[in-house]
């Protein structure tokens, strides 16, 4: 059976805003009222997940959605000792980490989780979609996007920083395990 799968990315927060690593803040004025906005822009869905944190369990609130609860398969990368942080004082601090990260997949110098392992994660719950019938909409970080894209694709890993995700867009996978095709990154509309 096709699973048809919409996943849609969080509205503006002030971490999004300042490049930092989520620290699980709140969204900002403007992006609930955008979220609020594209409310009717979503099609029934059968089933509504979305990620754990703040900004995504907001969006969805504000989209009009009714997930069921936070699915951990959907958190965002776990950036261990870097979360809170921008990236350029990151950057400025550890700067070989921060190259060993962004060029190596299974590097987490960061003393969480590295991005193959997001991958993975996002995968097995991709792959158990398989089983239910109709429209599915998640609320999912742009890592999680990113990783679903990869896996959908059969891309490799190294594929991760050449996904953009935009604020409060929509990313569609249709098709079944093994076999997946996308439509990425259309805006939702007021």
């Amino acid at each position: 059976m096709t699973v048809r799968l919409t996943l849609i990315s969080p509205a503006t927060s002030e971490a999004l805003k300042e490049v930092r690593f989520d620290d699980d803040g709140p969204l900002d004025p403007a992006g609930i009222a955008r979220a609020e906005a594209a409310a009717a822009s979503i099609p029934p869905a059968a089933a509504t997940y979305t990620s754990p944190s703040p900004r995504c369990r907001g969006t969805a609130h504000a989209l009009g959605l009714a997930p069921t609860e936070p699915l951990a398969a959907l958190a965002a990368c776990d950036m261990g000792r870097w979360r809170g942080r921008t990236l350029d004082s990151v950057a400025g601090a550890e700067a070989e980490a921060v190259a060993l990260w962004l060029g190596d997949p299974t590097a987490a110098p960061h003393g969480g989780e590295s991005l193959h392992e997001v991958r993975h994660r996002v995968a097995t719950w991709l792959d158990t979609l398989s089983s239910e019938a109709g429209h599915i909409v998640a609320v999912a970080e742009p890592d999680v996007i990113r990783a679903a894209l990869i896996h959908a694709l059969s891309a490799p890993d190294e594929a991760f920083w050449r996904l953009d995700v935009r604020p409060l867009t929509a990313t569609q996978l249709s098709g079944r395990t093994g076999r997946w095709n996308v439509r990425s990154g259309h805006a939702l509309a007021p």
